[in-house]
């Protein structure tokens, strides 16, 4: 890593890595952000965070009006428990990148990137944008996708998106420390769409999380109408092609935004948040026991449980093995605050 200013050029998905490093996707700059936020204070006891109307709490630091700042994801430092957030300070091409951090009690601070340890990576083959101009208010604009969904797995950043080769959509792993300045060719992912009744190669990943299933290490990945795909970390090697297992269907015209996975009562759970079906839990003890969907379904594979007091969530992150962060916008308030894991 170098001391100084980091150029990111959006905000975007954030997922924390070892010693306090948070990875930062910038899909307009088509690359991934190592930053050492200096955070490695150990928490020592449980966090209860509740910050309400947390938009205009960070339009008052940043100077600005609420409408003008949007919020792209949250990520728990795992060491600190300490928030951070990805925003930007306006809309379209001239928006500012910012990270905010959120501390034990609430305190709300900017990560300077100006002057700050880091390193990055180029990601090779991004989606090209349809216009000089990409801007992240455009959701026909492929290039904000390059980059949806990232995590630290066992030294690697797996990172999902869209790429411009035959199979658009990929993951890439990508080792760290970073070995170079570009990452090598990623892998793209076919899977069963079982909405549309078809295989795809072009639909990118929205979310995963990694999971073990039969003591191998997997991503499963959440899907746009909305199939739920298990693939081996193992097959993620540059320029390979992947065929995904769909597990799970859990409806159309809905979106994944969130998932995780974590144990409660001696059994493994997924939690995952939707646009328009909720959060749903789903066991996971014997994720290797649920067959393949190859046909048009209506919701089927994993049984799923509705959790109907979790409303309007956008954010859902791990804090602990027993609490959850999320980012809601009930009753007319956006607010980041922790809830006990179902």
């Amino acid at each position: 890593m170098k001391t100084g200013r980091a150029e990111v050029k959006s905000p975007g998905p954030l997922a924390f890595g070892p010693d306090g490093v948070l990875f930062l996707g910038d899909s307009v700059g088509a690359k991934v952000f190592a930053l050492d936020t200096g955070d490695r204070v150990p928490s020592t006891a449980d966090v209860k965070l509740d910050v309400r109307s947390v938009d205009q709490k960070i339009a008052a630091l940043l100077g600005t009006a609420p409408s003008q700042i949007l919020i792209y994801d949250t990520a728990v430092n795992p060491i600190s428990k300490n928030v951070y957030v990805a925003v930007s300070r306006g809309r379209g091409p001239d928006a500012i990148p910012v990270i905010l951090k959120v501390d034990r009690a609430g305190q709300m601070t900017e990560l300077a990137l100006d002057q700050i340890r880091h390193s990055w990576i180029a990601l090779p083959d991004p989606a090209q944008a349809p216009s000089l101009a990409p801007t992240l208010d455009d959701a026909r604009n492929q290039r904000i996708d390059i980059i949806t969904c990232i995590q630290y797995v066992e030294g690697k950043v797996i990172v999902a998106g869209l790429s411009n080769e035959e199979f658009s959509s990929n993951l890439r792993s990508i080792p760290f420390p970073f070995p170079s300045e570009r990452a090598a060719a990623g892998t793209g992912i076919e899977i069963f769409q079982t909405s549309h009744a078809n295989y795809e190669t072009d639909a990118p990943v929205r979310t995963f999380v990694p999971v073990t299933i039969g003591g191998e290490p997997y991503i499963l990945a959440a899907y746009t109408c909305t199939p739920l795909v298990k693939i081996p970390v193992s097959e993620l090697k540059p320029g390979n092609r992947v065929t995904g297992e769909t597990i799970a269907e859990v409806g159309a015209g809905n979106r994944p935004l969130d998932l995780i996975a974590y144990r409660k009562g001696g059994h493994d759970y997924i939690l995952m948040a939707n646009s328009s079906r909720g959060v749903v839990r789903l066991p996971a003890d014997h994720l290797e026991s649920f067959q393949s969907i190859t046909n048009h379904v209506g919701p089927s594979g994993i049984p799923r449980t509705r959790m109907p007091d979790w409303k309007r969530v956008h954010q859902l992150k791990k804090m602990d093995d027993a609490t959850a962060l999320i980012l809601t916008d009930a009753d007319g308030s956006i607010d980041l605050r922790t809830v006990a894991l179902p």
